[in-house]
């Protein structure tokens, strides 16, 4: 077992994940016993949003850092992976991603995510500040070495109240990661649809990483509370 075999993406992915690229591999090898972080630094060369009408809900998700409901071009932004113990003992990566919007200085949009691994061994992608959207991933190994994420079945919980998510209220993610050997860059393209309003969010855009030592997460990067639920 390599470094990366332990990381709750490859432990997700199982076989499949060695059929991705060995950078893919470091980047989402990020775990507690490999004992690294990943720093990500790059530009979105494009932030979409849908309709006008899909306006609301990305600035009701702003609210928790759940999307960044601004569009804009050549928008700098950074993504911290950082692995730490949650308060329920479960190995935890968080994906804090900000975008420094030239139009808006001083007022980034932040998008925040906590994954853990279920239960069932699927990925669980926690989404915002309160870790009130709980979201299955499937993740899988495309041919090009290329990783392809998509969103399943979601889950809201708020103190007492848990309930499924209906997907006709919700956007489902599909992203594609993969790397460019010949820039040396990670490359991303993100969509969120809905299956009646159609696109709702995305962005794709180019950066480099670091891998520090998993030192503990900085405090900017935590939930304001954790889930027990899955």
């Amino acid at each position: 077992m390599n470094d990366t075999a332990a990381s709750i993406f490859a432990r997700a992915m199982g076989d499949d994940f060695t059929r991705l690229h060995p950078m893919l591999q470091r980047r989402f090898g990020v775990g507690l016993e490999a004992g690294y972080a990943c720093h990500g630094r790059g530009v979105m060369t494009r932030i979409r949003r849908g309709p006008w009408f899909t306006v609301p809900f990305l600035h009701i998700g702003r609210i928790r850092n759940i999307l960044a409901p601004f569009a804009g071009e050549r928008v700098p932004f950074t993504v911290e992976n950082h692995p730490y113990r949650d308060p329920f003992g479960r190995e935890t990566v968080t994906f804090v991603r900000t975008f420094d919007y030239p139009r808006r200085p001083g007022r980034p949009g932040r998008f925040d995510a906590t994954m853990i691994l279920g239960a069932d061994g699927r990925v669980v992608d926690y989404l915002g500040t309160h870790q009130h959207l709980a979201v299955d991933l499937d993740l899988r190994a495309e041919p090009d070495g290329s990783l392809r994420l998509r969103s399943d079945a979601q889950r809201f919980y708020a103190g007492p109240l848990a309930f499924r998510f209906p997907l006709l209220f919700s956007g489902r993610a599909d992203l594609r990661e993969s790397f460019d050997d010949a820039t040396g860059e990670y490359v991303i393209r993100l969509e969120v649809r809905n299956r009646v309003f159609g696109f709702l969010f995305g962005y794709e855009g180019r950066f480099t990483c670091v891998f520090p030592p998993a030192d503990e997460p900085p405090p900017h990067v935590l939930p304001v509370r954790h889930e027990r639920r899955e």
